[in-house]
């Protein structure tokens, strides 16, 4: 039985949220944590951060916020304005959590023996439910190979190499991966000869 679902479990549940927050912290101070490093942030100690956290793979999962869509409320009929609304989405959120996803970045690069799992895959999913009209409108189009081929173009990593290499501001980075996709998406719609 987990830990946490015995005994003061609003305590417990309190605990973790404050080894969540600390790690997200030092996160955004562009930091890497271990498991010690966010107890001692949290002033929390080490053998009680290990209970909720076994390993700094365990705890950097934790740390990561995923929204379930980025498409808006009341979403557009239309697959194309669909993936404009997620596009800009995806890239607002890269730049809003850019310190933690380039920490993320950095470590899923260095070779080690445990790589946290940072890089989920989650954005292809936002950007195949954007795609999702497609299946009736356009049903030779293969959603999911599309999705994938607009998140490599359209990622943090992306955008990293956009803002350091080529010396674009966010807003000209944001530009040149929003029309990225809609040229991916323009060239995949087009009726096969």
């Amino acid at each position: 039985m987990p830990y946490e679902s015995t005994g003061r479990t609003g305590q417990k549940s309190r605990t973790r949220q404050s080894l969540v927050t600390a790690t997200q912290a030092l996160l955004a101070a562009g930091l890497t944590p271990k498991v010690e490093d966010a107890a001692a942030h949290a002033g929390i100690s080490r053998t009680t951060a290990y209970r909720y956290f076994p390993s700094q793979r365990s705890l950097l999962q934790a740390a990561h916020l995923w929204p379930e869509t980025l498409l808006p409320p009341d979403p557009p009929a239309d697959p194309r304005e669909r993936l404009d609304a997620v596009v800009s989405a995806f890239t607002a959120y890269n730049f809003n959590r850019e310190s933690q996803l380039r920490t993320s970045l950095r470590l899923s690069l260095e070779p080690a023996a445990e790589q946290p799992p940072l890089r989920q895959g989650r954005a292809i999913g936002w950007i195949a439910e954007a795609l999702e009209p497609l299946r009736d409108t356009h049903p030779h189009v293969e959603i999911h190979r599309l999705a994938v081929a607009i998140r490599s173009a359209t990622g943090i990593e992306t955008l990293i190499w956009l803002t350091d290499i080529a010396g674009y501001d966010h807003a000209q980075a944001a530009d040149t991966v929003l029309a990225t996709a809609r040229a991916l998406f323009d060239a995949a719609v087009r009726v096969p000869a």
